[in-house]
C-alpha cells in the first residue's frame, strides 16, 4: 500500500471515466446504449464511475479530454466507446496512441481475441490499449454488444494491472 492507505485493495475502488466518441450522438441524432451500458458493468464490478462524457469523433478534441482525466482528473482507468472501426471518421485509436506513453497490447489482443469467438468482424476493431501517466486508456468499440463482449473479456484481469500501475501493489510473481 501506499503511504498510510489503510483500505486494502477488496475495499478500494478504482476512479474511472467512460468517454463515449460518436458524431451522431454528439449531435443528438442517436441515443448512446453503450456508454450507460459500460457504466452499470464497472460500478457492478465495484470501480468508482466519476465522469462519462460523449464527444464528437474529433481526433484534437479526443486528445485534449483524454489527456485531462489522465493528468489533471488522476483517474486510474479510463474507458473509450465507438470510434475503432474503419469508417473514415472513426480516430479513437490514433488519438489514444497520441497521448500514450507506454502500449499494452495484450489487453486489446485478448478483447480481439475474444470476440473472434463469437464473430469474425472482431478483426475488422482497431481499438488500443495504453498508460498514460499511472492511467489505463482502453478503447472498446462502439456497438452495445461488441462493448460488453470486450469489457467481459478483460475486466477480471484488470484489478491486478491497475494494482501495480498505481503503485498499490508492487508484487508479480507468484
Amino acid at each position: 500500500m501506499k503511504g498510510t492507505e489503510l483500505e486494502t485493495m477488496a475495499e478500494y475502488r478504482w476512479k474511472a471515466a467512460v468517454v463515449i466518441l460518436s458524431d451522431k450522438g454528439y449531435a443528438g441524432e442517436r441515443e448512446d446504449k453503450s456508454g450507460p451500458l459500460i457504466c452499470g458493468m464497472l460500478a457492478e464490478a465495484g470501480y468508482d464511475v466519476r465522469e462519462t462524457i460523449l464527444l464528437p469523433d474529433e481526433i484534437e478534441e479526443i486528445k485534449k479530454y483524454l489527456c485531462k482525466l489522465c493528468d489533471s482528473d488522476r483517474m486510474d482507468i479510463v474507458f473509450t466507446t465507438g470510434g475503432t472501426g474503419f469508417a473514415p471518421r472513426d480516430c479513437t485509436p490514433e488519438a489514444t496512441m497520441a497521448v500514450a506513453e507506454r502500449n499494452v497490447p495484450g489487453i486489446a489482443e485478448a478483447m480481439r481475441l475474444a470476440s473472434l469467438k463469437i464473430t469474425p468482424r472482431a478483426m475488422l476493431s482497431r481499438g488500443v490499449s495504453v498508460i498514460r501517466g499511472s492511467t489505463l486508456i482502453i478503447n472498446l468499440p462502439g456497438s452495445p454488444k461488441a462493448a460488453k463482449e470486450n469489457l467481459e473479456a478483460v475486466l477480471p484481469s484488470l484489478d491486478h494491472g491497475l494494482a501495480i500501475l498505481t503503485g498499490r501493489d508492487g508484487e508479480c510473481a507468484r
